[in-house]
C-alpha cells in the first residue's frame, strides 16, 4: 500500500498558490483571507475524500473516516498556516500527507477497526497570536480558551473575532477527546537528515521551549538637541541585552539555542530617541534545567542593562513548554514503516515546536521527519525533495494503518 505520488504533489502545487510569494515562498499567515482560502479548499478535498468535518472553537478542523468498530480514532495532522515569507512545506506538508494518506486507504478499500482522520490545527506558528501552538494548546488544557479568544495581533485585532471574521469559529467544543493515537509529519527544520543523507527522522521527542517578552520604558526625546549625557535610550538597552542572549548561550553551551527574533521601537522615526523597546527571547534546549538557568541569566542581564541606562524594564516569562517524550509504541510503529518500506533513518529529537507537543498530553503522539535542504526554514527557500517527501507519506500510511488496527500484513502489501 503506497500513497500517490503525482496526486500528493499537484495538491501541494494548489494549496502552496494560496499565498504565494514573488519569490516562490508562502505568506499565509494564521486567519487571514489566504488562510480562509487554504481552509476553503482543505474543507474542499476532505468532504471530496468522504470524511466526516467538523470544526471546533479553536478554528481546529477535523476530518474523519469511519472505522468497522466503536474504537478511538487515529489521527493525523498538522497546520496551514505560515510565517510571512516562508516556505511551502512547514505545516501544510503534514496535512497533505495526512489527507493523501486517507485518499489511499479509500482507493485500497482499507478497512480499519479504529476510524482514522485529520487536524488542520489553527495558528502553529505564532506568528500573529502569540504563543505559538494556541489550538493544540487549548484542547490539551494547557492554555484557556477565554486566554486564547483575546490574543491580540500587531493591530489590536482579538483571534476570536477573526476567527469569526474568516467563517472558522466554529461550535464543536476544544476539549481533549479519545483519541488512540496522533502522528505528524513534519520537514526537520534543521540540518541532520540532509547530512547524514537519511530520507527519514523517526522522532523521539522535542526539546523545552521558553518564550520571553522584554519591555524597556526609557525617555522618548529630540535626537538632536539632547545631550548623551542626559539620555535614556530605551533601543540602547534593547541592544545590550540582545548581545547578551547571545553570550547567554555561548556561556550555557551544549544544546542550547537562543534568540531575539520580534523588536519593536517607539516611536520609529530617524529623529527620536526611543522611548520604548519591546522585544522577544526564545531559548530552546532539551534540558528543564538549562532554560531555568538561561531565564534566571536573562533576568540578571536585563536588570544590569536598565541600571547602566538609567531605565525601567520588565521581562515577563509568558510561555513554556516542557520537554516532550513521544510514546514508544508509536515511535515504534513508525521505525516498524521505515524497516518495511526499506528506507534509511535514524531517532532524531525535534528542536523546533509542534502541535504534538500538546497533543502528547491528550493520546500517544510520535512525529515523522523528512530532510530541510541545507536544514532551512521559516524562510522562502525552505524546500523539501519530493523522493524524501514520498518517503515519508509512505511511513505515514504504513504507521497510521498499523496504529488503526490493520495489522502489518494488511497495512504492508499492496492491496
Amino acid at each position: 500500500m503506497r500513497i500517490n505520488r503525482a496526486r500528493l504533489a499537484e495538491s501541494m502545487d494548489a494549496l502552496g498558490r494560496i499565498g504565494e510569494t514573488p519569490r516562490g515562498g508562502l505568506n499565509r499567515v494564521a486567519l487571514t483571507d489566504d488562510d480562509r482560502r487554504g481552509r476553503d479548499l482543505l474543507v474542499r478535498w476532505m468532504k471530496e475524500a468522504g470524511l466526516a468535518v467538523t470544526v471546533d472553537q479553536m478554528g481546529n478542523i477535523f476530518g474523519v473516516r469511519p472505522g468497522t468498530e466503536a474504537r478511538p480514532p487515529v489521527f493525523m495532522g498538522s497546520h496551514a498556516d505560515s510565517v510571512p515569507t516562508g516556505g511551502k512545506y512547514d505545516g501544510q506538508l503534514g496535512v497533505l500527507c495526512a489527507l493523501e494518506t486517507l485518499r489511499t486507504l479509500n482507493e485500497r478499500g482499507a478497512r480499519t477497526p479504529h476510524p482514522v482522520g485529520m487536524i488542520v490545527f489553527t495558528n502553529e506558528e505564532g506568528a500573529r497570536f502569540q504563543p505559538a501552538m494556541i489550538a493544540s494548546g487549548v484542547m490539551a488544557g494547557k492554555i484557556p480558551l477565554e486566554d486564547a479568544y483575546n490574543a491580540r495581533d500587531r493591530d489590536g485585532r482579538r483571534l476570536v473575532d477573526e476567527l469569526e471574521r474568516i467563517g472558522y469559529l466554529g461550535s464543536e467544543p476544544c476539549v481533549p477527546r479519545p483519541m488512540r493515537a496522533y502522528l505528524e509529519l513534519h520537514i526537520e527544520q534543521g540540518p541532520i537528515l540532509e547530512e547524514e543523507h537519511l530520507p527519514l527522522g523517526v522522532v523521539e521527542g522535542i526539546v523545552a521551549i521558553a518564550w520571553s517578552r522584554v519591555t524597556v520604558h526609557g525617555v522618548q526625546d529630540h535626537a538632536g538637541p539632547t545631550p548623551m549625557r542626559t539620555r535614556h535610550d530605551a533601543l540602547v538597552v534593547a541592544a545590550e541585552v540582545v548581545g547578551g542572549v547571545r553570550q547567554i548561550a555561548r556561556k550555557i553551551g551544549g544544546d542550547l539555542v537562543a534568540t531575539v527574533g520580534r523588536l519593536d521601537v517607539v516611536p520609529n522615526i530617524p529623529n527620536a530617541i526611543p522611548g520604548r523597546a519591546s522585544f522577544s527571547v526564545d531559548f530552546r534546549d532539551p534540558r528543564e534545567s538549562t532554560l531555568d538557568r538561561a531565564l534566571s541569566m536573562l533576568d540578571r542581564v536585563v536588570r544590569a542593562a536598565a541600571k547602566r541606562e538609567g531605565v525601567r524594564a520588565e521581562v515577563e516569562h509568558y510561555w513554556r513548554v516542557p520537554r516532550t517524550f513521544f510514546d514508544r509504541e508509536v515511535v515504534d510503529a513508525v521505525e516498524e514503516a521505515a524497516l518495511t518500506l526499506g528506507c534509511g533513518h535514524r531517532r532524531i529529537l525535534s528542536g523546533a515546536g509542534h502541535d504534538a507537543q500538546y497533543m502528547a498530553a491528550i493520546c500517544p503522539t510520535g512525529m515523522i521527519f523528512v530532510p530541510s535542504r541545507a536544514g532551512r526554514s521559516h524562510c522562502e527557500e525552505e524546500f523539501t525533495d519530493l523522493d524524501d517527501i514520498e518517503h515519508g507519506a509512505n511511513a505515514l500510511l504504513l504507521a497510521c494503518a498499523r496504529l488503526a488496527g490493520a495489522g502489518p500484513a494488511t497495512a504492508g502489501r499492496a492491496l
